[in-house]
């Protein structure tokens, strides 16, 4: 066997099960590609939040099978959980496995070499206890490691598959946490944590626990330098949480809060859990406590029954937040989904289009910030091909260093899309 190649799409989370999933891989023994055209085995780890992530799959699939015809391919992850058979007829897939049987595809890839078309699947809403291995080093990201924590959402909303293809909110026990961000630290600078639903963290557990009482645990048991905590849901950053990311010198000054919408209306019909005015307190909430924080938000596009109104609605609230960065996505129908049965579908011209208006806004916004930087001394983390801000900004160094450091760095301006140090040549930094 010339080696397998872990090929991942999507989130945060999916990103830390596909490190999982290589480090399970070298475990059995067998050994890694440098490139996925030189594995024979190819495990691609699926998103199937939107149309477009399951039609790229379909393309990486069939790509594969036309280069590598005698390559065994297999599919697992969301976009397996959701659809197994529609993955299964299509060429060169030998198996199928879903989000529920993940961790055992070590195990299948040793037994079933002559298998094609086989589906491995269950019911992911019978998993109740949190099931990943242990992410022992940042693989993809050399310096920066994602630890997922947690895993599926109890959440309802309208327009999302996540849920039934993730199951039910299910927390890492706290023990298993400590030890694998000591373990980190040993050898990293940063730990990512990481969820499909990170604020819920700890609510199926015993005793009551909470994400900010697990933070301060890692904070007072282990060496890391710097955590930073990916995607929460706006009423799980607590106040508490808040203070506490603001406080600590080892939290990285970054805050993203999915939106979705900044019109009422379209909130409600999305189910989602909060209005724009709770919304807009934690927010502002996070800017006053940390005036040069990354704030960071997901914003979603022709919502079935989007007026030209809300959509304004959403536009102006949007504008009159501090945001630094925003994930602006057009709305794709997902089978399955009580939106899918909305008769006022936008039509897909017009989300485009308003996606556009938004994605202006964004890099209007984050150039405003990126601008603010100039002339201050920050702190970065250094990755192989520059460094990472801890509020959130690529930066272009000025001289080599070594990566995996934390360091402060003066900036001298922009970059296309970040900053430079100061010193470096205007010509380096276009």
């Amino acid at each position: 066997m010339s080696g397998y190649f872990v090929k991942t799409f999507g989130c945060r989370a999916s990103q830390a099960d596909g490190a999982a999933l290589e480090a399970g891989l070298a475990a059995s023994g067998l050994n890694a590609a440098h490139e996925i055209t030189d594995a024979d085995l190819v495990v691609l780890n699926t998103c199937t939040v939107t149309s477009t992530a399951d039609d790229e799959l379909r393309q990486t699939v069939r790509r594969i099978h036309r280069a590598q015809p005698d390559a065994r391919i297999v599919v697992t992850g969301c976009y397996a959980q959701r659809a197994p058979e529609e993955i299964a007829a299509i060429p060169g897939v030998t198996w199928v496995v879903g989000n529920s049987h993940k961790n055992s595809i070590p195990d299948l890839v040793a037994d079933g070499a002559h298998y094609h078309g086989e589906i491995r699947i269950g019911d992911i809403f019978e998993q109740r206890d949190f099931l990943s291995a242990p992410v022992e080093d940042a693989l993809g990201d050399r310096t920066r490691p994602n630890l997922k924590i947690q895993d599926g959402c109890s959440n309802r909303c309208s327009f999302c598959i996540i849920p039934h293809v993730r199951g039910r909110s299910r927390s890492a026990q706290p023990d298993s946490v400590v030890d694998q961000v000591r373990h980190l630290a040993s050898k990293y600078r940063e730990v990512v944590l990481s969820g499909i639903n990170l604020g819920r963290w700890g609510r199926d557990l015993e005793g009551g626990t909470r994400l900010v009482d697990l933070v301060r645990r890692l904070l007072d048991e282990t060496t890391v330098e710097r955590l930073r905590l990916s995607s929460v849901e706006p009423m799980d950053w607590s106040d508490a949480l808040l203070e506490l990311v603001a406080t600590s010198p080892r939290i990285a000054k970054h805050v993203h809060a999915p939106l979705q919408s900044g019109s009422d209306k379209v909130l409600r019909r999305m189910h989602r859990k909060y209005r724009p005015r709770h919304y807009a307190d934690r927010i502002l909430k996070a800017r006053a406590l940390m005036p040069d924080c990354a704030v960071g938000a997901d914003v979603m596009t022709g919502f079935p029954g989007e007026t030209d109104q809300e959509f304004e609605e959403s536009r102006a609230f949007v504008e009159s937040l501090p945001f630094t960065y925003l994930h602006v996505f057009t709305y794709s129908a997902r089978p399955g989904t009580p939106a899918v049965d909305v008769a006022d579908q936008v039509p897909m011209e017009i989300r485009k289009r308003r996606t556009h208006v938004l994605r202006d806004l964004a890099q209007r916004k984050n150039l405003e910030f990126r601008q603010s930087m100039i002339g201050r001394t920050i702190s970065a983390v250094t990755i192989e091909d520059g460094a990472l801000s801890e509020n959130y900004l690529k930066i272009a160094l000025a001289r080599p260093r070594e990566a995996n450091r934390i360091v402060d760095i003066p900036i001298g301006g922009l970059t296309a899309d970040g900053l430079h140090e100061a010193g470096m040549m205007p010509i380096l930094a276009s």
